[in-house]
């Protein structure tokens, strides 16, 4: 029987709070942040763990959702509201959401498939462009 990904989510959001943005398993040594989101349509406060790169000041992410073929609804929630809060370790960080054009976005996701092979995986294998979001402090 596999974890729903609430519950998923739950356990890596608490274990990364207890240890000042750090947890082990399969994303032991992985960057991660934690972006706090509304969505798109309900309104409703959301909270996901997810990879980053660091490019100077600002913050990556990348839609992969581990290779779907279609986007997470994190990014749609981005979309429509880009003005979101992450925490980074022990720091809560105001963002600004933007998409990254194809020439910034290629680069990205090469160097970010460089430093974590998966993400030349998710990238065969969801069929798709996968969305890069530079998130740049406010």
């Amino acid at each position: 029987m596999s974890t729903p990904p609430a519950d998923f989510n739950a356990q890596i959001i608490d274990e990364f709070r207890a240890n000042e943005g750090r947890v082990g398993g399969m994303f032991e040594n992985m960057p991660l942040l934690l972006l706090h989101h509304t969505g798109a349509r309900s309104g409703t406060a959301y909270v996901n763990p997810l990879a980053y790169l660091r490019d100077g000041d600002r913050y990556v992410i990348f839609a992969s959702k581990g290779g779907a073929p279609d986007n997470p609804a994190w990014y749609h929630n981005l979309k429509a509201h880009p003005d979101v809060t992450i925490e980074v370790g022990t720091d809560s960080v105001d963002v600004r959401a933007d998409e990254a054009e194809t020439g910034e976005r290629d680069r990205l996701y090469a160097t970010q498939s460089e430093r974590s092979p998966q993400f030349t995986e998710y990238a065969a294998k969801a069929g798709r462009t996968i969305p890069v979001m530079v998130l740049t402090p406010r």
